[in-house]
Formats: structure tokens, C-alpha cells, sequence
């Protein structure tokens, strides 16, 4: 959420951020509508201090004398005004909310213009996607796959997009997360075992609404959301908290199923592990002091990068611009995996930093060296998402003999060197 001094003291900056994010967004009706709330608040503050004044002249006056009893006609008066103006200040601070809750976050500045993957910088690469094996091929193509991987029987149980992965496939996936997992730790970052539903408060400090609310899933009953990705727990874990400065950066991972609807998702960028509904990821996050909330995004990108490089995995870092930047993130880089069998990127981390604009949403806050509280800077990351990454290891590591070698760092962990699909 935005200050709202921003929207009365430099709303060209939002009118900025509106445009460089490709929204289609009334500013104009917002500011209208704070314009009203606060007239509306006026009058409401002046009728309570009208009525606290008369309270006071009541009890200046005799009991039943004609100025008593004229005080309180106008005291009922007042009673009856006041009663209908908080009524209506009530609602127009609900839409007022909602307004708000409507505005983006501000793009950095470094963030370039465009709405296309053209747009988009590459900021760094890693590995020679020459380098992968010559008898690489589309992972759901590789004889054997569907054993180890069933998407026909999911979908029966559940439905497109909801895989079993069995055997060495679902030993293989833990291999990962446990590995991305160990990571983390050895990167500062204390693990989280979330709970993967949350409430509606959580979803909104985080960004998810009212904005995605196509993209998730929810229970009717009890309205609970099953967990996009597990930035929403961790970060509402300190929402209307205060923590102490020097505690700052606080660090912490957790690994969750991540359930997303996906809606308009379809064609070859859905075939195989490249878009699920439900996955695996392990997320990193950071609560940071302001003024290191950009060194610590670089960090942060630089803990998921050697994940790619332990994985031995060739990679490029997208610097991505301001039409692809998501509603609440100020500065977004995603990492995509060269895929060797499909010939093309795949996305499997974005590092974010959201500035304060979480923060303000969920109320967390630091006490500052004058003892005032301040809104933290929050930043997260995936480290790593388990599908594509386990795509991309598939493909690029495949041998002639149908076997797929593992990367050194992943074999202590699986337990074998190498991969072999039934036949």
C-alpha cells in the first residue's frame, strides 16, 4: 500500500508508476474519493468536538434551568447529525480503503520501460547452454517419463496440472528441496514450516488481493486460501508487530506446496513440469532496515544464483521491465534455466524487494535509533521452484543410454550419481 501523502503531495509519481506498469487505473476517481473521505472526517471530528464542548457547558449550568435543558435539545441534535455522518464517513472509508488498496507499488528507477520480453535487460549469465547434452530432448518425451511422473492419473484424481511423482521421481523432488533447504540454512536463513492456507488479512498484506484473486485457490466455508507460494505466511508472520532494529535483517526460508489456478494458461508452456497447479518451492525472505533493502535484494539474488550453479544448470539473470513487474514489487529479477531439450528459458526463481509497500499493509514495523517506529522493507525469492529446475535437469543432463547424470552437489542427497527411467 501507498502513503497516502503520496496521492495529495506527488500523485504524478503514481500517475508514473501507473503508466510504467501498463495499469488501467482511475486515478483521478481516487483522489476524489480521499478528497471526500477527508471532508467527510472533517465534519465528523468537528460535530464530536461540538459535542464535547457542549458536554462541558452542561456542566457548567443548574440542573432543569432553560440554558440546561436548551443544551441538551442541542445536544440531542448533535446526537442524531453525528449518528448519520459516521454512518456515511463509514462507507466512504471502506471505498477509500479499497481505493488505496488499488494503487501499484512505485517501480525503482532502475526498472527499464516496456511491457514485452524484449523489454526486459539481461543483467547477467551463467554456463554455455552449448554445454548441455547432445541427446537432450523435451522432458515428457523421454521414454519412461510418464513412470516416474504420472500427469494421466493426477488428472483423473485431481485434474490437469496436479502430478504424481513416484519413485525415483518423487525421491528425486525431495532430493531437491532438501537440498535447496540446506542451502538456505548455510546462506543465514533460519527455516519456516508455514501453515499453506491463510486468511484473506494475509493475502492482502502480501499483495495477492485485490489483485489475484483468479490466480488462487479457496475454500468456501471457511474462506481460507491455499497458498500461491509461501511469501504470504512468511510475511505475514510479523504483521502488526514492531521488532527491534538491531534485529534487522531478519532472514528466513520455508518450503511449502504452492497452489495456483493458472487461468488462461495454455500451449506448449504448459506441457510437462513447465506449469502446474500444484508444486514445490522453497522460498527465501527478508525483513530489512530501509536503507539496505537494495544491497540486500542483490544478496538475496545472489543466493538463489548459486543454487543454479551448484546445480551446474546454465542460466541468464532478466532485469524485468516495468510492464511485467508485478502490482506490489518495485524491483523484480527472475532467473530462468536454460532448457536443452525445448530450446528454450525457463523462469524458476523471481527476487523481489517491495520496499515499504507490504509493510505499510501489514503494519510491520522496527523502532529506529529515536525510538519511533518505521515500516521495514520486505524482499523474497524463490530458492528454488522444484518443477522446471527438475525440467531443465532432466533435459540437459540425458544420456544417450536414457540415463540422466546428476549434478555432484544433488547426489548426496538422491543417493545415486544418476537417473534411470523404467523402460
Amino acid at each position: 500500500m501507498l502513503d497516502p501523502k503520496l496521492l495529495r503531495e506527488a500523485p504524478d509519481l503514481i500517475r508514473a508508476a501507473i503508466a510504467k506498469k501498463h495499469l488501467n487505473l482511475d486515478l483521478d476517481a481516487v483522489q476524489a474519493l480521499d478528497a471526500r473521505w477527508r471532508s467527510e472526517l472533517a465534519e465528523v471530528e468537528a460535530l464530536r468536538a461540538r459535542q464535547k464542548s457542549v458536554n462541558g457547558e452542561m456542566a457548567q449550568l443548574a440542573k432543569g434551568s432553560p440554558e440546561f435543558m436548551a443544551k441538551v435539545e442541542e445536544m440531542k441534535s448533535l446526537k442524531g447529525e453525528l449518528k448519520g455522518r459516521e454512518g456515511e464517513l463509514k462507507e466512504t472509508e471502506t471505498a477509500w480503503q479499497e481505493a488505496m488498496l488499488s494503487l501499484p507499488n512505485l517501480p525503482h528507477e532502475s526498472v527499464p520501460e516496456g511491457k514485452t520480453d524484449a523489454d526486459h535487460v539481461i543483467a547477467a549469465t551463467h554456463g554455455e547452454v552449448t554445454h548441455v547434452s547432445p541427446t537432450a530432448q523435451p522432458h515428457w518425451e523421454i521414454e519412461g517419463f510418464e513412470q516416474l511422473f504420472d500427469f494421466a492419473r493426477g488428472a483423473k484424481v485431481t485434474g490437469a496440472g496436479f502430478p504424481y511423482y513416484i519413485g525415483d521421481g518423487a525421491r528425486l523432488v525431495r532430493a531437491l528441496v532438501h537440498f535447496f533447504l540446506d542451502e538456505a540454512g548455510r546462506a543465514g536463513y533460519t527455516e519456516v514450516n508455514p501453515p499453506i492456507f491463510v486468511n484473506a488479512a494475509s493475502a492482502t498484506a502480501t499483495g495477492q488481493l485485490p489483485d489475484k484473486e483468479g490466480q488462487m485457490y479457496e475454500t468456501v466455508i471457511d474462506q481460507l486460501y491455499a497458498v500461491p507460494t509461501a511469501e504470504v505466511p512468511l510475511t505475514n508472520f510479523y504483521r502488526d508487530e514492531i521488532l527491534p532494529e538491531e534485529d534487522l535483517p531478519v532472514c528466513r526460508c520455508a518450503y511449502t506446496p504452492c497452489f495456483r489456478r493458472e487461468a488462461g494458461s495454455y500451449g506448449k508452456d504448459v506441457r510437462g513440469l513447465n506449469r502446474l497447479h500444484q508444486f514445490d518451492k522453497v522460498e527465501l525472505l527478508k525483513w530489512v532496515h530501509p536503507s539496505q533493502s537494495y544491497a540486500e535484494l542483490e544478496a538475496l539474488r545472489g543466493d538463489a544464483e548459486r543454487l543454479l550453479q551448484k546445480l551446474e544448470l546454465p542460466y541468464r539473470v532478466l532485469l524485468m521491465c516495468g510492464g511485467d513487474l508485478g502490482f506490489a514489487q518495485a524491483k523484480k529479477y527472475d532467473l530462468e534455466v536454460w532448457s536443452g531439450g525445448q530450446q528454450r528459458w525457463l523462469e524458476v526463481s523471481s527476487c523481489s524487494n517491495f520496499e515499504a509497500f507490504q509493510a505499510r499493509r501489514a503494519r510491520i514495523r522496527f523502532r529506529n535509533s529515536e525510538g519511533k517506529p518505521e515500516l521495514v522493507h520486505t524482499l523474497n525469492g524463490s530458492g528454488l521452484a522444484v518443477p522446471r529446475v527438475l525440467a531443465a535437469l532432466l533435459e540437459n543432463n540425458l544420456q544417450a543410454d536414457g540415463s540422466v547424470t546428476l549434478p555432484a552437489a544433488l547426489v548426496p542427497y538422491f543417493g545415486a550419481e544418476s537417473l534411470r527411467f523404467p523402460r
